[in-house]
């Protein structure tokens, strides 16, 4: 059996953390290791605890989550990070994404519905509601220019789709190095850091379905 996916919940509201410490703890693939109350105290637990995926409040004194976002990235913490929002305005979310967030969810989502989006971020999947999909398509007039080779557009539609290199050159009948020259390609073109925003990318310019 896999071992369950480690979960850092971050919300200045401590019913909050602990509501979904309940529930997620119910879930047999998720653990909840930790929790914090603003963003400063989210990236040192991020760094000591090392989850798979931060569950990240927006709103927060002390360290919001767009900041908690540049500390995890500054640190080279690779967690995953999911936003849960009370903002249900889709502009207020575009900061959070530009910074690094694999996904966001509202936090009228159901629970199930929590616990799969934990799942797929956790897979590499970017999870964006089509409303703030179709915001940041809008946002992307420069980059929506770049040209891709029909390769490197398999390669990043593979990496929107959660899969890593090794499966990328398996599904391509490629070396694994021939993968990872084309990522570095399209990191380049697309001027971003990391698959994570080159996946978004692909989301928002419609090389895969949100």
């Amino acid at each position: 059996m896999a071992e369950p996916i480690r979960v850092l919940v971050v919300d200045d509201h401590p019913v909050v953390r602990q509501g979904l410490r309940t529930f997620l703890d119910l879930q047999d693939d998720l653990t909840v290791v930790g929790e914090a109350a603003d963003g400063a105290a989210a990236v040192a637990e991020a760094d000591r605890l090392r989850p798979d995926v931060v569950l990240l409040d927006l709103k927060m004194p002390g360290g919001d989550g767009v900041a908690a976002l540049h500390g995890l990235r500054a640190a080279g913490n690779p967690a995953r990070v999911l936003v849960i929002t009370s903002f249900t305005e889709p502009a207020a979310v575009l900061p959070a994404v530009r910074a690094g967030a694999a996904g966001c969810v509202y936090k009228d989502v159901d629970p199930p519905a929590l616990a799969a989006a934990i799942r797929a971020v956790h897979a590499g999947h970017a999870l964006l509601h089509p409303d703030v999909a179709r915001l940041l398509a809008g946002d992307e007039g420069r980059r929506s220019e770049v040209h891709l080779t029909a390769r490197e557009r398999d390669v990043l539609a593979a990496i929107a789709r959660g899969r890593a290199n090794r499966e990328i050159a398996r599904e391509l009948a490629v070396s694994e190095k021939t993968v990872k020259t084309h990522v570095s390609a399209i990191l380049t073109k697309l001027g971003v850091q990391d698959r994570t925003q080159a996946a978004l990318y692909a989301v928002r310019t419609g090389v895969v379905d949100p």
